[in-house]
């Protein structure tokens, strides 16, 4: 069955002022929807693959088959990692985390200030385009980036935060202050979706 776009959950403009209309509009209908596209486009080639979940092959991109290896990895990540990305976000959102996904962030990091400052590092220092991800990794956390559509699941990690830090998520706004974008992306991170994800591994 072929993958399809998922719908936004909330409207184009309902980030405002921290992402604004007419990047959300870009970003999902043409940015991911090429992703989405062009992953079927890869995966009709190989039917057998058509019962497999995105996490069964972003998890073991070494059994894909090669001819189509590549175009996995780039499309499947953007997929998967976009459809991450507007859950992990919502309208009237951000603060902090509470509950146990706080105390293993704590546990981590020593406190919230010191695992924020972590991540905007992640972030910012990402040369290029890519990913700045808190990942489950074993019984703890880590923060990391990755280049392109790369995901944590392909090291063995559980992503459950992810920025985009393609130019395309902010350029229009932000042009080339991705510091600034970054900052201001805290106010609409969605703890309650990340917390979920975190009781669910």
């Amino acid at each position: 069955m072929a993958f399809q776009l998922s719908p936004l959950p909330y409207a184009y403009d309902a980030l405002e002022p921290v992402i604004d209309t007419m990047t959300m509009q870009i970003h999902h209908d043409k940015h991911h929807a090429a992703y989405v596209n062009n992953l079927n486009a890869a995966i009709e080639k190989h039917p057998e693959l058509g019962s497999k979940s995105l996490e069964a092959l972003l998890s073991d991109l070494n059994a894909v088959p090669e001819d189509i290896r590549t175009a996995v990895r780039n499309h499947g990540g953007g997929t998967w990692n976009h459809n991450l990305f507007w859950q992990v976000m919502a309208p009237k959102a951000g603060g902090e985390p509470k509950g146990d996904l706080a105390k293993a962030i704590i546990a981590a990091f020593k406190d919230f200030a010191s695992f924020r400052t972590e991540f905007e590092k992640a972030a910012n220092t990402r040369f290029g385009s890519g990913w700045a991800w808190l990942a489950k990794k074993g019984n703890g956390l880590s923060i990391l980036s990755t280049a392109n559509q790369d995901n944590p699941m392909s090291d063995g990690m559980t992503p459950l935060l992810g920025l985009d830090v393609w130019e395309h998520a902010y350029y229009l706004k932000y042009q080339n202050r991705r510091a600034e974008y970054v900052t201001n992306w805290w106010n609409v991170v969605n703890w309650d979706e990340v917390a979920r994800r975190y009781a669910a591994k």
